[in-house]
């Protein structure tokens, strides 16, 4: 069978050098052997460093272009820092820099070619691994959809063992024999994988299964009954030897992303108010105040994180009213001004946030922190609208970006904003961050329906 992380890194050595060949070829570099060798080490590396997701239809592709622009940093910064060293640095720094960008372009489309590839292959029965399941509860009926529901995935369900026939599993799928009778069939037919669901009362025999396993170079996997009463994705966290699940991966929980986040906002937010702000705040002061009454800038009080309270700053584009606190802003808003309306529809009200990031209640990217009249009412209704409170809330989001903006007339509306924010609770990464960036700048460029 081919093991998928040894091709994508086959494909990668393959690639890496014929680059090396092609750029001394076009004489924007000297290959000498020493240099050549370096390449390789260099690589390998990068690698170790972040190792190439495998084929896998769950990885999203942005999650494989933001391994490969990991894993070119880290070769790139080894492969100058040599060449520095060694008094080699010959290229002009945009040659270089055409390098890296070819560079990355090309091991990217190479690790999806091989993923395409592996489906492709696996689609037509080869590269596969075969299962069986012991038990017949409600998880394995779930797992066998996920194994079945794409042939891609690569795996075979063969049958199951039970000592009666299952209420839960499809009919489509063969009992094999009692639990007794596994033994006997595993000799005579090759398994690759074994996925037991028989509930801990029967140890003993889990713990013989177990044994035949390890004896036979059967991988076994349990598949505990939890998912009865949770629906949803778990990690499974070692205390020592104890196994602990939990039911939410945050990324932001880990000190070393808090760090990168933390930095990254404050230097997206210094570089604003030092270089853009400080204008842009004498413009919006002068037309606001030939406008309307009342001061330039309004702060609301909003839940942040872990629902503390915090000062929310905008740039005021409503008149000074008693509801500010109480009602969300509609299409047709009576409160708000012209200018206002102007500042609301390009986001240029939101820019005042970039003080709130510096001083660190908020992110540059993060659930949009609501009004807390507005956090006691849906966290009462939504069972989930806590969990966007574990990161800090942001001047952008994915729910913006996806869609989720402007009032909610509906609960539904507000749920489904709940689900988007939750989802980037979970899926945290700088990459992730920065594409939510560049969709809320172009969205701004060609206009929302939705900002008003």
């Amino acid at each position: 069978m081919i093991k998928p992380t040894i091709l994508v890194i086959g494909i990668d050595v393959v690639l890496v050098n014929i680059m090396a060949l092609a750029f001394c070829l076009l004489g924007w570099n000297v290959l000498s052997p020493s240099i050549y060798f370096m390449i390789n080490v260099f690589y390998a590396l990068s690698i170790l460093t972040y190792v190439p997701f495998a084929q896998n239809h769950f990885v999203r592709v942005d999650e494989m272009l933001g391994r490969v622009l990991k894993s070119a940093c880290v070769f790139w910064s080894l492969m100058v820092v040599f060449l520095i060293v060694e008094g080699r640095l010959t290229q002009h720094p945009t040659q270089l820099l055409l390098e890296m960008l070819i560079s990355v372009v090309v091991i990217f489309y190479g690790r999806y070619g091989a993923r395409e590839w592996l489906k492709w292959f696996r689609l037509h029965g080869r590269n596969t691994k075969r299962v069986v399941f012991v038990g017949a509860g409600h998880n394995l009926s779930y797992l066998y959809d996920v194994m079945m529901g794409e042939l891609n995935t690569g795996y075979r369900v063969l049958g199951y063992f039970e000592d009666q026939d299952s209420k839960h599993l499809p009919d489509n799928i063969e009992r094999l024999g009692s639990v007794t009778d596994l033994y006997g069939w595993l000799e005579d037919n090759h398994v690759d994988q074994i996925y037991c669901n028989l509930p801990s009362n029967r140890s003993s025999e889990i713990l013989n299964i177990i044994s035949f396993c390890e004896r036979h170079f059967i991988r076994f996997f349990s598949v505990p009954n939890v998912r009865n009463y949770v629906h949803r994705q778990m990690t499974v966290k070692m205390m020592n030897d104890i196994p602990v699940l939990t039911i939410r991966q945050e990324p932001l929980s880990k000190t070393r992303n808090k760090i990168l986040k933390r930095a990254f906002d404050l230097i997206v937010s210094g570089v604003f108010i030092v270089t853009c702000f400080w204008w842009i705040y004498l413009i919006v002061a002068i037309i606001t105040k030939i406008t309307m009454p009342g001061p330039v800038l309004f702060k609301q009080k909003r839940n942040g994180l872990l629902g503390e309270e915090f000062y929310c700053l905008k740039f005021r584009s409503m008149k000074v009213n008693e509801y500010a606190d109480i009602l969300q802003a509609t299409k047709d808003d009576p409160r708000k001004t012209k200018w206002g309306d102007i500042m609301r529809r390009t986001n240029i009200d939101e820019l005042p946030q970039f003080l709130n990031v510096f001083m660190g209640t908020m992110s540059v990217v993060g659930p949009r922190p609501h009004m807390v009249r507005h956090t006691e009412e849906y966290s009462a209704l939504i069972d989930k609208y806590m969990v966007r409170h574990w990161v800090k809330p942001g001047i952008t989001g994915w729910a913006q970006v996806r869609g989720a903006r402007g009032e909610t007339k509906e609960l539904w509306q507000m749920e489904n904003r709940i689900k988007k924010d939750v989802w980037y609770v979970e899926n945290w990464s700088l990459w992730l961050d920065i594409r939510i960036m560049y969709l809320t700048v172009r969205n701004a460029i060609m206009g929302d329906k939705q900002a008003y």
